[in-house]
């Protein structure tokens, strides 16, 4: 009789995770942006949300919680049900968490739904400042120490990486930090003349650079953009980046940990095909990110390498507050 209980109580449960996955979503979904409004992530989830929630059959209503180079919407996320109901929308930033000494949290505490894309870094400038490329700009540090004001988001954030790399090829330039909550606000406060240059990505960026209401200085890859392809990458100013390029920011929609994972095929499917998306892709072209779409074990392989890579990156620029190694992070 007891194996007749059992066998009825798992065909029961079963039944029941069967008509979740049939059901999902029975109310509205919780996306929890990262960073501001206007910023590269932000651009991203809401371009693609749209076209997932056709696929998904219902709605998701995206909220900006900014902070803690985006530790309080992750912690928001990781704190809640594990149900698919409230997704992060990040980009690469958690993965730095460990090592900067902000918070005991990941993607490792998270499952990928979707790796959408990945930017690419560039240097911009306010539109009057007195130099007008890389090399303008690093005579200037040197000729005025401690005048530049060069926009931050934080430690881990896309800029702490850039001025990493910076201060490592070309040695420690004397320049003010001024952070912002994302890089939509920072671009805002250069056009308007509170800071002098920001390191961001070029999807961001790029439409202000096409209205002439900021000038850029370099791109950080190895070669040059077909998108602005005037403008020349930094390895033509100093061999010395090749060693860190290509090098890149990423957004991804992220559900917590242990989801069920009828619900996580669900919402994985749904942003594929958001991904995918003829509107999509051609926004993502146009802006200059590079389309990735990937999830499952090809999405943690990824978020492994770039981890590995960054995390040792920053270490050997001795900008980290604890080591790669305290959390089995392996050097690349």
């Amino acid at each position: 009789m007891k194996h007749v209980m059992f066998g009825a109580v798992s065909a029961l449960v079963l039944g029941l995770s069967a008509a979740h996955a049939q059901d999902f979503p029975t109310k509205e979904i919780q996306g929890i942006i990262q960073w501001g409004a206007g910023g590269s992530t932000d651009t991203v989830m809401r371009s693609v949300t749209p076209h997932a929630e056709e696929s998904l059959g219902g709605t998701v209503v995206m909220q900006n919680v900014t902070g803690g180079v985006g530790a309080i919407a992750l912690n928001q996320v990781a704190n809640g049900k594990a149900d698919g109901y409230t997704l992060l929308m990040g980009a690469e930033n958690p993965l730095l968490y460990k090592v900067m000494g902000l918070g005991n949290k990941d993607y490792s505490d998270f499952t990928p739904i979707n790796i959408l894309a990945r930017g690419t870094a560039i240097l911009v400038a306010n539109k009057d400042a007195p130099f007008d490329d890389y090399a303008g700009m690093v005579k200037y540090i040197h000729d005025n120490p401690g005048e530049l004001r060069l926009g931050a988001t934080g430690p881990g954030g896309l800029p702490s990486v850039i001025t990493a790399m910076m201060n490592t090829v070309e040695g420690k330039l004397d320049v003010i930090s001024v952070p912002y909550d994302g890089d939509g606000p920072a671009l805002t406060a250069l056009q308007g003349g509170a800071i002098d240059v920001m390191p961001a990505v070029l999807g961001a960026s790029i439409e202000g650079i096409r209205a002439g209401t900021m000038k850029p200085l370099a791109i950080f890859a190895t070669e040059a953009s077909d998108k602005l392809p005037d403008v020349p990458t930094v390895v033509s100013f100093n061999e010395g980046y090749s060693k860190y390029l290509p090098w890149g920011p990423f957004f991804g929609v992220f559900v917590k940990k242990g989801t069920p994972d009828d619900v996580v095929a669900k919402l994985t499917a749904a942003y594929s095909e958001g991904a995918a998306n003829a509107d999509f892709v051609q926004l993502m072209d146009t802006r200059g990110f590079t389309m990735m779409d990937i999830s499952g074990d090809e999405a943690q392989e990824f978020l492994a390498g770039w981890q590995s890579s960054t995390a040792w990156l920053l270490q050997d620029a001795g900008l980290t507050k604890a080591s790669p190694e305290d959390f089995s992070i392996p050097r690349p």
